[in-house]
């Protein structure tokens, strides 16, 4: 006769719980895979995506180049983080048009008949497009080189700085996610998206030093997001802490990381609740 010993209540509990994250993991990969296997079977839409952020760089470098002057360093070296903070802020677009289209064809309510992970859905379009932006950050840092680019502390620094730009545009995937879902199709996602960036990105440090800009504009200038995630980049790429003022690298970085810890606290709840009333 054999016994039987009775799990404790709290044991059973955390069983469930591990079993219940490997679930949205697995769920979650698999959206992901789903995802980058749509960006194969449509190459056009990969090569003009990567197109875009190659023009700008061409654009700044040859042409608003003699016109800038940036103490301390040369403007190629400037310019550089500026373009990968825009590549990737832009290409979190991505996620609320892809959401917006899944939405306009009924695959979410596809999704909803499947025994999977409701958060799933948002975690595999968000993931999918970070590594999207890999591979473009991946294609800017060789296109740069070509025009002079060049990296003066080292490749942990400079993997460092990379990692600040993704995790940035990780928490911006999660806000465009909420348009996606609240526009009637991808049409309107990107109208609704790219008003949102613009002044972001260009009343920033990420192509021209703060101080150049009308005083009215600094105090904002010098605090938002993209400004001190393109400063952190290029501080932990150039080792130019002289483009910092009166701050340091390890502050600056600090301050981005707080931004962006911020914005996916706030943002990626208010995705999951989007989703859920309108699903």
């Amino acid at each position: 006769m054999t016994a039987t010993t009775a799990l404790p209540a709290d044991y059973s509990e955390a069983y469930a719980r591990e079993e219940d994250i490997k679930w949205v993991v697995r769920d979650a990969l698999t959206m992901t895979k789903r995802n980058l296997i749509a960006y194969v079977r449509i190459p056009e839409a990969a090569f003009f995506s990567s197109v875009q952020p190659i023009m700008f760089v061409l654009l700044f470098r040859y042409v608003f180049a003699g016109a800038i002057n940036v103490p301390h360093i040369g403007y190629v070296d400037y310019m550089m983080p500026g373009i990968f903070v825009q590549t990737v802020a832009f290409g979190s677009v991505s996620t609320s048009i892809g959401l917006a289209e899944d939405l306009q064809k009924g695959l979410i309510e596809r999704f909803r008949a499947l025994p999977m992970s409701r958060s799933a859905v948002l975690a595999g379009r968000t993931t999918a497009d970070l590594c999207r932006n890999v591979f473009v950050v991946a294609l800017i840092t060789g296109v740069g080189y070509l025009v002079g680019f060049r990296v003066h502390t080292g490749l942990m620094s400079f993997l460092g700085g990379v990692g600040i730009l993704l995790l940035f545009a990780y928490a911006l995937s999660w806000g465009f996610a909420v348009i996606g879902l609240s526009a009637p199709n991808s049409e309107t996602a990107q109208v609704m998206s790219f008003p949102l960036l613009f002044p972001l990105t260009f009343a920033s440090s990420s192509f021209v030093p703060v101080k150049t800009m009308p005083g009215w504009l600094q105090g904002f200038a010098n605090h938002q997001p993209v400004s001190l995630v393109a400063n952190s980049a290029r501080a932990l790429m150039e080792g130019k802490v002289a483009l910092l003022g009166s701050g340091t690298v390890g502050a600056t970085v600090v301050q981005a990381l707080i931004w962006v810890v911020g914005l996916l606290i706030i943002l990626s709840p208010l995705a999951v609740s989007r989703y859920r009333r309108v699903s």
